[in-house]
């Protein structure tokens, strides 16, 4: 079976090293294939001798894109544009899976590299909010270096074109740009889901009720709050609490070797 490569990005202070051993771990325990798992990143202390390290470069474009940005609706980050480097991996066979780190792998992921070749994958994003909607959610994200190379050359060649394309989201800029060239194609909803849409129980049993994985999932999200440590001891803020969560203990906090 053709090997499975995952990538993530680890920079400044918000995010440990457990982190990046964590999404490693989950991800081999839910693979059938030879895993290869890498991770941009300025400090790579504490991250696992298993994981391939690349340093997290600066980019000659770098100025005028965050100047870009100043002006842009959304004030996102878009370091994982270096991520899209056709040249980043010189040896690798096959596509590239991006992971966020504030994930938890649940199910079979294989079938996330294998679904629509020679596109660029993303879940559907769950609300559409601010001038820039997004057509894709950047916590999951399949592409191919070797035909998708524009999502990294637009940006090195006009910063300011393709911040404006994104409205200062990294999620809008590459859906919409793989949406231009004809490229993109949402993952299956079911597979990849939101812990705060999809798990928590309706208002008022999430008082009462433990937040549920549904059937299919493959990855569960967090984006806002909870955050995934909150979510394992269980969640304080009033109505939107929610009660520990056993399942995404096992799943994000199981074995790491």
């Amino acid at each position: 079976m053709a090997e499975l490569n995952c990538i993530c990005i680890k920079y400044g202070t918000a995010y440990g090293s457990e982190y990046v051993n964590r999404l490693r771990a989950g991800l081999a325990r839910n693979t059938r294939s030879e895993l290869r798992f890498f991770c941009m990143t300025d400090d790579r202390s504490g991250i696992d001798r298993t994981v391939e390290i690349l340093p997290l470069p600066d980019e000659p474009f770098a100025t005028r894109m965050e100047a870009a940005m100043a002006n842009a609706p959304k004030q996102g980050r878009l370091k994982k544009i270096s991520l899209f480097r056709p040249d980043l991996i010189t040896d690798l066979d096959g596509p590239l899976m991006v992971f966020d780190l504030d994930v938890a792998v649940v199910g079979p992921v294989d079938e996330l590299r294998d679904f629509a070749p020679g596109k660029v994958c993303m879940r559907r994003e769950w609300r559409h909010s601010g001038r820039a909607p997004s057509l894709g959610h950047g916590s999951v994200e399949r592409f191919d270096p070797r035909l998708h190379g524009y999502l990294y050359e637009f940006m090195a060649r006009d910063p300011e074109a393709a911040v404006g394309l994104g409205g200062g989201s990294e999620q809008t800029y590459t859906s919409a740009s793989a949406a231009r060239a004809g490229d993109f194609q949402p993952f299956p909803d079911d597979w990849i889901v939101s812990y705060k849409y999809d798990c928590r129980p309706a208002r008022p049993l999430n008082l009462f009720r433990q937040p549920h994985l549904p059937a299919n999932a493959r990855v569960v999200c967090f984006h806002g709050r909870p955050k995934m440590d909150e979510a394992v001891a269980g969640y304080r803020a009033g109505l939107s609490s929610t009660r520990p969560c056993d399942w995404l203990r096992d799943a994000w906090m199981g074995e790491t070797n």
